[in-house]
């Protein structure tokens, strides 16, 4: 996906007001309304952004190597996720083993936590959630199927109190 400069500047906006809500990017980039902040994120900064477990806008990592704001210590950013995407990250394949379906993750989750309740959409939209901030990535074969895109010890997980850790499997 190619940006222009505007995208750019507005993608920086993101990672540096991060976490945001529409308002805010509506006051900072003269828009008429919250909607019309939806409709440019999703239309020109789709891959670029997502939003937390509170609704709130988050640059991914991707977004902040491409404005330069990767981070100088050499950790990596906090990564904020649901209680469903950390269960899916516990035990989703590695990114060194052969990538698994839905399916397949969803009976690692069911074993590994003992939630038997857990259905595969909500594994399917932890997945979906993840690949977007560049943790996981899917391989197409006669279904999708998924692993992690980067080691799970190079992934910082936002603890819920606002601390960060690195996450451990």
């Amino acid at each position: 996906m190619t940006l222009s400069e505007e995208d750019r500047e507005r993608l920086a906006d993101i990672v540096e007001l991060q976490p945001t809500k529409n308002g805010v990017l509506q006051d900072r980039w003269d828009m008429e309304s919250g909607s019309d902040v939806h409709q440019y994120l999703e239309s020109e900064l789709r891959d670029y952004y997502y939003r937390d477990e509170n609704s709130l806008i988050r640059a991914t990592a991707e977004a902040a190597e491409l404005v330069g704001e990767a981070p100088e210590s050499g950790e990596a950013p906090a990564v904020h996720m649901s209680e469903n995407e950390r269960r899916v990250f516990a035990v989703i394949a590695g990114p060194d083993e052969r990538a698994e379906s839905v399916v397949s993750v969803l009976h690692a989750v069911r074993d590994e936590f003992d939630v038997p309740d857990l259905e595969s959409a909500d594994v399917r939209r932890a997945l979906q959630t993840l690949k977007r901030k560049g943790i996981v990535t899917v391989e197409h074969r006669t279904v999708p199927t998924y692993k992690l895109a980067v080691a799970r010890e190079d992934v910082n997980v936002a603890e819920r109190d606002g601390e960060q850790s690195a996450s451990e499997a």
